[in-house]
């Protein structure tokens, strides 16, 4: 039975090619090193993800 061919993507840290495929145990990132840079940045919160400022209103709790 032949295996399909392995899907080639854009490496989401250095912009290379990267094969996403079971062999490939960094997928979707190219080698150990981008993989690491990218859990870095989560890890350091370089990531953000953008919120509208809460109101004290937001933060009271209900009233039964």
């Amino acid at each position: 039975m032949a295996t399909p061919a392995a899907r080639i993507v854009t490496c989401p840290s250095c912009g290379g090619r990267s094969v996403y495929a079971p062999e490939n145990p960094y997928r979707p990132f190219c080698c150990e090193r981008c993989k690491n840079a990218d859990l870095g940045a989560w890890a350091t919160e370089s990531y953000r993800v953008p919120a509208r400022p809460t109101t004290a209103d937001d933060r009271e709790e209900p009233t039964q």
